[in-house]
């Protein structure tokens, strides 16, 4: 039973990878950022549900880093 759980999931996460590579989300063009990082996770993670319509979005932004005392 275990065996057929873990191929599910990798047939989940393989097919979520499918539909981030053809939204263009691997291409060297990307930029990198906290929100494309977020969306790539979450579409991965998505699987199968990016084909009946879901589209995650990840809105975030990075704390400035705190400046030295002088």
């Amino acid at each position: 039973m275990r065996g057929l759980i873990g191929l599910l999931v990798v047939v989940w996460l393989v097919i979520g990878a499918a539909a981030a590579w053809q939204r263009g989300y691997f291409g060297d063009d990307q930029e990198v950022s906290c929100s494309t990082f977020g969306d790539t996770a979450l579409t991965v993670v998505a699987g199968p549900l990016n084909y009946a319509g879901v589209n995650p979005k990840v809105d975030c932004e990075l704390p400035e880093a705190p400046r030295p005392s002088e």
